[in-house]
């Protein structure tokens, strides 16, 4: 009997997205296929999968501990967010090589589906950081007598949704700061900035509009600059490691003593970059607009200005601001040429209702005959008279004008 051989192990995963990507949040279930492909046949004790998410840190700093001494330290660290195995095909026990139990798999392709559903919890954004990761996987083993396991691991894309159309995130940030150079007991005038941003969250692939006013009254030449950073901060025994990275930059003019610039909806974009994770107890990830004043010789004078790069981009109803108002008075101008000059009299009660109607209407109404018995007579009389009165003729000249009186109020003794 000639033995199979394994040609090819692969896992594919049921995209719920157009791109074919597989990309998933809390709650969603996970599904797939695990292919078997065979020469010949082949005797198999089990076919499991083991699906996972966790987040890792690990990182080592060197020591001393006295005269030519060393020692290294690592800190390391992990939080798992699920933990999935189950059988496609066999049994539990894939340890022994006992012939009983075994299942036969003839050539060909065959292919076993696969499902779990995500924890409901906040999980934390897939993640490939310096000193840590976040990581979801799915990894396949294949068991048989006689031979090494055949094993696949392939990784899927977890997105922990930030929305950005929430109050905190459409808030504006803003800032103001001023330095003073000093140059032994020369003091020259002040460096002062100011900036501001329409509000905190972002999505990539947007551009920041930043307005700022730089006013340079030293005796310096300055460059007001503005650049996007990207902070990774890793938690483990009590200590944190913390990495900055540049994500994008601008440069303004050149600004000479006595000079100002000002920024008028200055655009900066935000590249393709990894959501902000702020759930997560050992990684976090936070983004920040720095705009300052590359000052040569000094300390730079910068402003920091907190952001978060959302998933669920803005609204379009999200960005009106000055629009409404706008709208509001090209609509109240609308009016104002529709109007005319002189309003129209109004029709005559004449013109409207006949004799024929008025007489007829204050006939006694059958329908109302409960309501007459339920009410003292003269009320009613007096409702259905002043019901049914036409109103006054409509006229431009006041009939009871204001009689003038020489009672006129005496101005208060000084």
């Amino acid at each position: 009997m000639v033995l199979g051989k394994v040609k090819s192990l692969t896992i594919s995963f049921d995209c719920l997205n157009d791109s074919n990507v597989p990309v998933y949040s809390s709650g969603d279930t996970v599904s797939g296929r695990v292919s078997l492909e065979v020469t010949g046949e082949i005797r198999v004790k089990s076919l499991k999968i083991h699906a996972r998410g966790h987040a890792k840190v690990r990182w080592t700093e060197s020591r001393n501990a006295g005269s030519n001494t060393a020692y290294t330290q690592n800190y390391t660290e992990e939080v798992e967010y699920f933990n999935h195995k189950d059988i496609l095909i066999g049994h539990e026990r894939d340890d022994d090589n006992s012939e009983e139990g075994l299942h036969t798999i003839h050539s060909g392709r065959h292919e076993y589906a696969f499902s779990f559903e995500l924890p409901q919890t906040p999980l934390a954004t897939s993640f490939e950081g310096r000193h840590g990761s976040v990581r979801y996987w799915v990894k396949a083993e294949l068991h048989r007598p006689w031979f090494l396991p055949v094993k696949l691991k392939k990784e899927f894309t977890v997105f922990e949704h930030i929305d950005i159309n929430t109050p905190s995130l459409l808030s504006p940030q803003a800032g103001t700061k001023e330095k003073t150079l000093c140059c032994w007991f020369c003091t020259s005038g002040p460096i002062s900035l100011s900036a501001k941003i329409e509000r905190k969250g972002y999505t990539p692939g947007e551009s920041i509009q930043i307005f700022a006013e730089i006013e340079n009254c030293s005796s310096r030449v300055v460059v007001p600059k503005a650049a996007i950073y990207q902070t990774q901060a890793f938690y483990a025994k009590g200590k944190m490691k913390e990495v900055k990275q540049l994500v994008a930059s601008l440069r303004g003019e050149s600004l000479s003593s006595g000079k100002t610039e000002t920024w008028n909806g200055k655009q900066l974009k935000i590249p393709p970059v990894s959501p902000s994770i702020l759930d997560c107890s050992i990684i976090r990830v936070e983004y920040s607009l720095m705009v300052y004043v590359d000052i040569p010789g000094a300390m730079d004078l910068f402003l920091n200005l907190p952001l978060v790069i959302g998933t669920i981009p803005l609204h379009p109803f999200g960005s009106r601001t000055s629009s409404v108002s706008s709208q509001c008075s090209m609509n109240m101008n609308w009016l104002g040429l529709t109007l005319p000059e002189r309003p129209e009299a109004p029709p005559s009660y004449a013109e409207v209702v006949t004799e024929e109607q008025r007489q007829s209407s204050l006939a006694p109404l059958g329908v109302c005959d409960d309501f007459e018995r339920a009410l003292p007579g003269p009320l009613f009389a007096y409702i259905q008279e002043f019901r049914f009165l036409p109103p006054p003729l409509y006229s431009e000249i006041d009939p009871n004008p204001d009689q003038p009186t020489d009672d006129r109020p005496s101005c208060p003794s000084r």
